[in-house]
């Protein structure tokens, strides 16, 4: 089994109610958004970016898309 960390991030609870998101599509928005983004400053491969945004690797590769980060 991986070893893990837990965070806890404060954010203000209007913040969700202007993104019109509830809390958990917040965090699983942002983990993707991280991902992506160390993936495309080459900081994590592909296979490390799906981990961390907690997608398979195929479903990674359709969140670059839709970030216009290419694969």
């Amino acid at each position: 089994m991986t070893d893990t960390v837990q965070l806890v991030l404060e954010l203000p609870r209007d913040l969700f109610a202007a993104l019109r998101q509830e809390p958990e599509a917040f965090l699983r928005e942002m983990r993707i958004a991280a991902a992506v983004k160390w993936y495309e400053t080459q900081q994590v491969s592909q296979a490390r970016g799906a981990e961390i945004a907690g997608l398979s690797r195929a479903e990674f590769l359709a969140a670059l898309n839709r970030f216009g980060v290419s694969p």
